[in-house]
């Protein structure tokens, strides 16, 4: 029986482009996001990949990227689930802020801990190891089942939320 999980980060967001911390606003794809989005379905569908099921977050920069896809793969009307579980990590007080900016009133350090550290937070907001918490289980409880039936599932979602769920099917934490 052939198991296949496809995970894909979303294309660039109009914030990544202006070197802002986005965690969970909701900002849409650049014209570069939308062609990256494109292209990853276009390599998909190279590889002959069918989807039985999507998830998505409910954000839309990886909605659609998600539906981006599923067009490129012929799967227009697959069913997609969206659930805030796949959302980007919370960025808390740093979402919004240009990130150089944050480096020069936190400092370059703290700021690094803050992004790279499994549990050190942002000023409220979450840490990986937070993500992975919100995450895992929602991976256990709903994508997990289509796996193991033999299911090909593709996860359209975001840089963060996406490593923690690496962590966990690899049995890592920090």
């Amino acid at each position: 029986m052939s198991r296949t999980l496809v995970l894909v980060r979303h294309g660039q967001s109009e914030w990544n482009l202006k070197n802002l911390f986005t965690g969970w606003r909701d900002v849409d794809l650049t014209e570069q996001g939308h062609a990256e989005a494109k292209a990853a379905g276009q390599k998909l569908k190279a590889r002959g990949l069918k989807f039985d099921i999507a998830f998505t977050s409910a954000l839309v920069r990886a909605q659609k990227t998600c539906q981006h896809i599923l067009d490129a793969v012929g799967q227009s009307d697959l069913q997609t689930i969206r659930d805030q579980a796949l959302n980007e990590r919370d960025y808390g007080d740093l979402s919004g802020l240009n990130k150089d900016d944050a480096r020069q009133k936190w400092g370059e350090e703290q700021v690094h801990v803050w992004r790279r550290s499994y549990d050190v937070p942002p000023p409220g907001g979450e840490s990986l190891k937070d993500t992975g918490a919100r995450v895992w289980p929602y991976y256990l409880h709903d994508l997990q089942p289509h796996v193991l039936r033999g299911g090909t599932v593709l996860v359209a979602a975001h840089g963060n939320s996406l490593r923690a769920l690496i962590m966990a099917l690899d049995g890592k934490s920090g």
